[in-house]
């Protein structure tokens, strides 16, 4: 299965002990799958108490907008990687058999939440 490359990110290669279980997707993603997803998060954790401390001390608004846009920008990454992981997966547990039809459906699923995004 090709690997998926997500914006400067290393490539993921398909989960190797997702399941699919009731029609849906289930990643079992390794430590090292698991690690840029939390990356991103402890960044984000600090950008949040970051947009915190700038309300407490009444900074000026449009640079509490900039961080919230950071954060907003920074979620969007993460949606981005963890979608990555789960279209692969659907794809490869298609690809051997499984019900494909449960697990297209589930890929689609996830994406038509993706599309919810706003700009």
């Amino acid at each position: 299965m090709p690997d998926v490359l997500i914006k400067g990110m290393r490539r993921f290669e398909a989960l190797a002990d997702s399941e699919l279980k009731d029609g849906r997707i289930y990643l079992r993603r390794t430590d090292e799958e698991r690690k840029p997803i939390l990356q991103r998060l402890n960044r984000i954790e600090g950008q949040v108490r970051g947009l915190r401390a700038m309300i407490e001390e009444d900074r000026y608004c449009q640079d509490e907008v900039q961080q919230i846009n950071a954060v907003t920008a920074a979620l969007r990454e993460v949606a981005l990687i963890i979608i990555s992981q789960h279209v692969s997966e659907g794809i490869e547990l298609a690809s051997q058999g499984a019900d494909n039809s449960e697990a297209i459906h589930d890929v689609m699923s996830v994406l038509r939440s993706a599309m919810r995004f706003k700009e």
